[in-house]
């Protein structure tokens, strides 16, 4: 079981909804935590939360589809915090809409914050955990980053993206035989605002996750170096579908009632820009 106390963790998307609790977590088990988020409010507020409790979070603004921003970031938290140990790209952002029904530039800011973005980070701060052999890095992408959801098209394209970013970026450490550790996360639908909205046909089976029992799992993962947490249990059944021609796959995702889940979808409101910032919905991970 790894020992996380005094290890440095940045989450993506920390102030709020999975963010903000993994955040928390991490910092209760002795960890050093900063959060990056677009909301400069939610983060003084969860540095508050956290110094009425004695744990040790900061945060920085950071906009993570910008490239430039993000190793600008990176070297500034480096250069105060010091090295980087537990990588956590939990950011994302949900339009929920049939794909001609979504703007150009909601697509564009999806895959910007679901999957580029991650390619950003983990250049930012690869290189010193390569250095040291050392580090854990946390790809948090979606049941819909294995099966295409009806309504979610750039959603799901930007969660396959993540997921194989992830798979690619285990595989080339491996040929190096290196020490880092990964983990890969693939929850379902997550009570947090973000899928506000959305249903489920078969809750005991397939429940809307509960955001505290999500970011514990999470957590316990990391600590444990698990490299897949897939929850719940039954989307695993995903990769076996796969074997099976197209029309039973789509028979099964049908009866279980995947393609209508974001029927009733609202979403979470978009919050207000911060200067300089585009008025998108907002970026934090709440799955």
């Amino acid at each position: 079981m790894k020992d996380i106390r005094n290890k440095l963790v940045l989450i993506t998307g920390g102030a709020s909804g999975i963010g903000r609790l993994l955040g928390l977590d991490f910092a209760r088990r002795g960890a050093r935590v900063i959060v990056w988020d677009l909301n400069g409010a939610a983060i003084k507020k969860l540095e508050g939360e956290a110094a009425l409790q004695g744990l040790s979070i900061k945060g920085m603004v950071c906009d993570i589809a910008g490239r430039e921003e993000v190793y600008e970031q990176a070297e500034r938290l480096t250069g105060e915090y010091g090295p980087l140990d537990i990588l956590v790209n939990n950011a994302g952002i949900v339009t929920g809409l049939p794909l001609l029904e979504t703007p150009d530039e909601k697509i564009i800011r999806t895959i910007s914050i679901n999957a580029l973005a991650h390619f950003w980070t983990v250049k930012a701060f690869l290189p010193g955990m390569l250095e040291r052999d050392s580090g854990h890095l946390v790809t948090v992408t979606s049941a819909a980053g294995l099966i295409g959801v009806a309504g979610l098209s750039d959603y799901s394209a930007s969660k396959f993206g993540a997921f194989g970013f992830h798979e690619s970026l285990r595989m080339e450490l491996r040929r190096r035989k290196s020490r880092i550790r990964t983990t890969v996360v693939c929850p379902y639908f997550i009570d947090t605002g973000l899928f506000q909205g959305v249903k489920t046909k078969f809750p005991l089976l397939l429940p809307i996750l509960k955001p505290e029992k999500v970011a514990a799992a999470i957590t316990k993962a990391v600590i444990h170096d698990r490299q897949r947490l897939i929850m719940p249990p039954l989307v695993r059944m995903v990769f076996l579908l796969r074997l099976f021609p197209v029309g039973l796959f789509d028979a099964v995702s049908d009866f279980l009632g995947v393609h209508h889940a974001m029927d009733g979808f609202t979403g979470r409101k978009a919050l207000r820009p911060s200067p300089g910032k585009p008025g998108v919905e907002l970026l934090r991970k709440a799955e």
